[in-house]
């Protein structure tokens, strides 16, 4: 069983509590972005506590059957071998609270043919998540990921001391939901790796380029 630190926890039952509705089709939803992050900026817990997150929510909204993952890799370090995004999630097919279907497999997630968009990348309650252009924009979404869904090597930061930084230091690689940048190049177009933090890993640098330390959760049975 999975146990997230009592300040997370409580943290993450605090913004659990704050979720207004229920998503539309609950029971069958298997995958959607958190409405909300750990408030700790890029300090998740871990992988542990960034599985609470997603577990939490969806159980908020009626999912809580299913067993939920974040979409998040780390970087081996201290010893520990690193882990990949993609190995993570189940195998697919995974549809949002309404129903729509956004990839049927891992090979689909991460190839072009994918339908995962502002309109389809929605909360567990069915919500839409601000993009570009909306204030305050949060299409930075936490991944830590190579386009594949692989992890990064060893040695820069990329993801944040593998979620357990949440100061001034280190730097997360983000995706970005709406798939729309500061201009048209393929990063920029990446739901999963975009660019990376800028001025560290707490709140404030999250915010500074347009993000609120969501992420990515999917239904791995």
């Amino acid at each position: 069983m999975r146990h997230a630190s009592l300040a997370l926890a409580a943290s993450i039952v605090t913004l659990a509590l704050a979720v207004p509705a229920q998503a539309q089709d609950a029971g069958s939803m298997t995958f959607f972005v958190t409405s909300a992050g750990s408030v700790k900026g890029a300090d998740l817990g871990g992988l542990d506590g960034a599985d609470t997150i997603c577990q939490t929510l969806a159980t908020k909204v009626g999912a809580g059957k299913r067993a939920w993952d974040a979409y998040l890799s780390t970087q081996e370090a201290d010893g520990k071998p690193a882990v990949n995004a993609r190995d993570r999630i189940g195998k697919g097919p995974w549809q949002n609270a309404k129903g729509v279907v956004i990839a049927k497999d891992v090979a689909d997630l991460h190839s072009d043919a994918n339908n995962l968009n502002k309109e389809t990348a929605l909360t567990e309650t069915g919500a839409t998540v601000n993009g570009r252009g909306d204030t305050p924009n949060t299409h930075d979404i936490l991944t830590g990921s190579q386009p594949d869904g692989t992890a990064f090597p060893p040695g820069e930061d990329k993801t944040c001391g593998n979620w357990t930084k949440g100061g001034v230091d280190g730097a997360a690689m983000l995706g970005h939901h709406d798939r729309v940048g500061i201009n048209d190049s393929a990063p920029m177009k990446s739901w999963n790796s975009s660019h990376l933090t800028r001025g560290g890993c707490n709140q404030a640098a999250l915010q500074s380029t347009g993000g609120a330390g969501l992420l990515y959760c999917f239904a791995t049975n």
